[in-house]
């Protein structure tokens, strides 16, 4: 496969899936434009680097990476601490109510440390399997059973003492 096809592919790719990377990209850093710029530079960085993508058949794990990291990057460049009020909230309502959404559960998700949230956004809100979520987090899937196992752990004990 030559380099037009491959940006071809890349490009098909993520459009059919656009609305994944941002739900993926939001998880993360928690802000809707900071989710588009995660996912708009990494989409520069997957054609710029195009050429480290040696099997097309690893193209959704190799951007997924790609998005998980520029979204981490982001989080360590701004080091912010995202608090906020209900008068925030309401600025920020669409209108669009989202039925299911839980939102200690959410906020229990958010206060993980980053190694126990990827792990768990990746498995449980993006549905990877243990070896894709290996692979896209450049661990040992030893380390990613280790990591869901205690996330799991911490987050039972913090949905019990919400309870209380």
């Amino acid at each position: 496969m030559d380099k037009t096809d491959l940006g071809t592919n890349i490009a098909d790719f993520v459009m059919q899936n656009k609305e994944k990377y941002y739900r993926l990209a939001y998880q993360y850093v928690q802000n809707r434009e900071d989710a588009l710029d995660v996912v708009h530079d990494a989409i520069n960085k997957a054609f710029s680097n195009k050429n480290s993508l040696k099997n097309p058949e690893y193209i959704r794990t190799w951007f997924y990476r790609i998005v998980v990291n520029t979204a981490l990057d982001l989080l360590r460049k701004q080091k912010k601490l995202m608090v906020i009020d209900d008068e925030v909230l309401a600025n920020l309502d669409t209108g669009m109510v989202d039925n299911y959404e839980n939102v200690d559960l959410n906020t229990a998700i958010n206060a993980l440390p980053e190694q126990y949230r990827s792990v768990i956004i990746l498995r449980y809100i993006e549905d990877f399997k243990l070896g894709e979520i290996a692979e896209i987090l450049n661990e040992n899937i030893n380390t990613v059973k280790t990591r869901l196992y205690k996330a799991l752990q911490i987050l039972r004990i913090d949905m019990i003492e919400e309870n209380y």
